[in-house]
């Protein structure tokens, strides 16, 4: 194995995820069960594993930590300030995807993530990290 003099930083993956029910917008966000931002809102997302790739990521820690499966997820955009991760020098790919549906789909909170839940946009608490910029820049595409 190689090993380069320069520190490297994390990989993460962060999910997106909205549903257009009637007229509404939902966002689908967990509720963290760990520190740093412990009971906080957050989209679902987490660390990228060495052997994986980043689009891979995404799904697994989307399924992991709210039980959402079986939706097409699209590249957004990386975000990488340098104090966005209390824990040290983190990057994130962010992920996005919106289904149209005539019903809430079943989600449930898993692995480190307290609860999972659609949330009406309306309605949104502050967000873990930076995810309040995120949720900001996502709109602006919406």
């Amino acid at each position: 194995m190689y090993t380069y003099k320069y520190p490297r930083p994390a990989l993460t993956v962060d999910c997106a995820v909205f549903c257009k029910l009637d007229s509404k917008l939902y966002v689908l966000l967990i509720q963290r069960a760990n520190a740093p931002f412990q009971d906080s809102w957050a989209f679902p997302g987490g660390f990228v594993d060495m052997d994986e790739d980043i689009e891979v990521a995404a799904y697994r820690e989307l399924k992991e930590e709210t039980g959402f499966v079986g939706f097409g997820l699209k590249q957004f955009k990386t975000y990488g300030a340098v104090n966005r991760d209390p824990r040290g020098r983190t990057v994130s790919v962010v992920y996005t995807g919106t289904i149209v549906s005539n019903e809430l789909p079943i989600v449930k909170g898993d692995d480190d993530a307290k609860q999972a839940k659609w949330i009406d946009l309306e309605k949104i608490p502050d967000l873990a990290f930076d995810h309040d910029q995120i949720m900001a820049d996502i709109l602006k595409q919406l």
